[in-house]
Order: C-alpha cells, then structure tokens, then sequence
C-alpha cells in the first residue's frame, strides 16, 4: 500500500546563486557531508545539489509534514546503489516520523527518482508498506 508521495521541482540557476552567496553555510545546513563530496565531485555541483534539495522537500511532502514538525534538512539524505539508482534514508524526527506511519505488520520503503533538465532538478518521493511474512 502506498503511505505517501512527494515531489518537487527546483530551479539548478538558483541552488548555484545561494551557492555562491552563502557557499558552505548553505552546504552544512541542508546537506549531509556525502551528500556534500559526492556533489563535489561532479562537474554541476548545483545541479547534484538541486536534485537532492528536490528529494528532500519531496520526502518531506511524502511523509505528510512539509519542513516543519520538527524535520531538519539532514534527516533525508540520498545517495546511489552500485547501479546508480538514488536511495533515501531517514534519521531524527523523519525517521520517527515514517515509523508512526507505516502501519503495525508492515515494512516500509521509500521509492526516489531524481531527474533534471537544465535549469530544472525534479524529485519523486513515493513511499509504500508491504506486510512482514
């Protein structure tokens, strides 16, 4: 059964101008430090940012709060699998969050996908529950 959805479109040019003008303060308040060096690491730096800003905010839609209820930034961190695929994972309040929704016998799993188009970074963020055996 499916628990929550999200999604979120976030503009690449303006990640880069709040990179520039707040550079690391803007890093360490919404981005994990992997999150941080795999961005790094790619030649649009932006563009690696605003997808995961998009999964955020589309985690947070997903599990029916928004930013707010406590939430922080970095309680929804992505990352890849060997083949690429992005995965997310909760700590803090999300994690809490997700635990008081996923009904009793049930195991849930967040589904991402992250695209962009330049100037365009788009998230999915679905999240279902599958009984336990």
């Amino acid at each position: 059964m499916i628990i929550g959805t999200g999604t979120d479109l976030a503009n690449i040019d303006r990640i880069n101008k709040v990179l520039i003008r707040h550079g690391d303060r803007f890093r360490n308040r919404v981005f994990t430090k992997n999150e941080q060096a795999k961005a790094r690491r790619r030649k649009d730096e932006a563009g690696t940012l605003a997808k995961r800003w998009a999964a955020k905010e589309a985690c947070s839609k997903a599990l029916g709060t928004g930013l707010r209820m406590g939430i922080s930034w970095k309680d929804m961190a992505v990352s890849n699998i060997e083949t690429g695929q992005p995965v997310m994972t909760l700590t803090g309040w999300a994690k809490k969050r997700l635990e008081d929704l996923t009904p009793e016998g049930h195991l849930a799993t967040l589904h991402v996908s992250l695209t962009d188009d330049h100037p365009w970074a788009h998230a999915i963020v679905i999240i279902d529950a599958q009984p336990l055996a």
